[in-house]
């Protein structure tokens, strides 16, 4: 199927494009949606301005498509655009990075019903462990880039996910009840080399917000 990937530069948008390749679907473009505000409901938002980046080491076609990120409003934003281009690229369906959050499955099957368009989640439904141990099995260089949850404070801004992180996201999901996938938003990632990089990326200069009880990198 040839499909548009929605692609916010995180393990898991990263992780659903590979099994997508994986499964022979054609990828027409990374698409990468930029809420307005830091808050959205629905898209990831640190960082995703170098989604680009991203796409260009993997050599992939790459749009990007603003919104309010108003809960609700954002995602009916997005249909004007995706109408245009199901015709231009000539996409046959939307794929997601979507692992266990009704919230963004429903809203993006909503929307691709609304314009005739399937939908594909290929990690809907892996176990948390299995996904993580997917992540690092194939060599992904992922780093924390924000945490906002009980147990992730600013030490974690900027680390690499490893063996070590992952068995401490376990201990904390026992603990607080954490989601260790952060599926729920307690943090989030971005992808500087996995097995689809034609050339690793580097963070060559960052820096680190905190505030209260969470931060970004």
């Amino acid at each position: 199927m040839r499909l548009a990937v929605l692609y916010s530069g995180g393990k898991d948008s990263n992780l659903a494009l590979y099994r997508l390749l994986r499964e022979g679907h054609e990828i027409a473009s990374l698409l990468t949606v930029i809420p307005a505000k830091p808050d959205s409901w629905m898209f990831h938002r640190p960082n995703v301005e170098f989604a680009g980046l991203q796409a260009e080491c993997m050599h992939f076609p790459w749009l990007s498509l603003r919104v309010s990120g108003e809960k609700e409003k954002e995602v009916t934003e997005l249909i004007p655009a995706l109408s245009r281009l199901k015709d231009q690229l000539k996409i046959e369906g939307i794929a997601t990075g979507a692992i266990s959050s009704n919230y963004q499955k429903s809203r993006v099957e909503k929307l691709c019903n609304t314009l005739g368009l399937k939908t594909i989640s290929p990690l809907w439904g892996t176990p948390e462990l299995e996904l993580l141990s997917e992540i690092l099995n194939l060599k992904f260089e992922t780093y924390f880039t924000s945490v906002s949850a009980e147990g992730l404070d600013e030490e974690w801004l900027g680390k690499l996910l490893d063996w070590n992180r992952v068995e401490r996201l376990l201990k904390l999901k026992e603990k607080y009840g954490l989601n260790p996938s952060g599926e729920g938003g307690e943090y989030e990632t971005f992808v500087c080399d996995s097995p689809l990089f034609k050339r690793k990326l580097k963070v060559v200069e960052a820096e680190t917000t905190w505030h209260h009880n969470s931060g970004t990198w």
